[in-house]
């Protein structure tokens, strides 16, 4: 079912997609835009403050299965999925993704009413394809990330496994990371889109302090029945 085994997956795979902030700031800068660089500023504020939300959430879910092997944490799930006991973050984690990956209804790096088209706007043929397959391809690891802390990985639906355990694990993979792709791109059409103080504001008054807290509070439930 997988490759290979990192007992550190989760931090290599938060740490490979912090890098994406480079390529922002630097796409922006060097346009020579006023327009572009607007944008990449506030893409870079952005996804700066949604990856402190994300990585509290994702605490709540590596003190719940003891480990950062990605396959632990999936087998770990194999009775109960952490979205029922963790809804809350489960939520948080969903939002703070469409925020990390600048889609609807935080697309303010792309605002085309006011910086016109943001940090690409002085792009064309393969350097604009290039940012729109990385914001895609950024759209599918968040989907596998929700898939495998929160949904069971490539376990089946409990209630279906009596009758259709014979259909493969990565069918049932590919049909939960559909499912998150297909709300990446329904949320384009039926959110409207925030203000930026907005947007900053829900992210570090409303989503950080309640994902710390959050955090604070699985842990003392698992130590108060040593399950730490």
């Amino acid at each position: 079912m997988f490759y290979t085994e990192l007992n550190v997956g989760i931090l290599y795979l938060l740490a490979i997609s912090s890098l994406g902030v480079y390529g922002i700031i630097i796409a922006g800068w060097s346009s020579n835009s006023k327009y572009a660089f607007l944008g990449a500023l506030r893409s870079t504020a952005q996804m700066i403050s949604y990856e402190l939300t994300i990585s509290f959430s994702i605490l709540s879910v590596l003190v719940c299965s003891k480990s950062l092997n990605l396959i632990s944490i999936v087998l770990a799930q194999k009775t109960i999925w952490y979205f029922i006991p963790l809804f809350p973050i489960f939520l948080i984690f969903c939002i703070s993704c469409l925020a990390e990956t600048n889609r609807h209804p935080f697309d303010l790096p792309e605002a085309e009413a006011e910086l016109v088209s943001g940090y690409n706007v002085e792009y064309s043929a393969m350097g604009f394809a290039l940012f729109f397959l990385g914001e895609y391809a950024n759209m599918l690891l968040m989907s596998s990330l929700i898939t495998i802390l929160f949904l069971g990985g490539w376990f089946i639906p409990f209630p279906l496994s009596f009758f259709l355990f014979f259909i493969p694990d990565s069918f049932w993979f590919s049909i939960k990371i559909s499912f998150f792709v297909v709300f990446f791109v329904v949320s384009r059409a039926i959110l409207p889109r925030y203000r930026y103080d907005q947007l900053m504001r829900l992210g570090w008054k409303i989503l950080l302090p309640f994902t710390i807290a959050w955090f604070l509070y699985t842990s003392s439930i698992l130590l108060s029945f040593n399950w730490l």
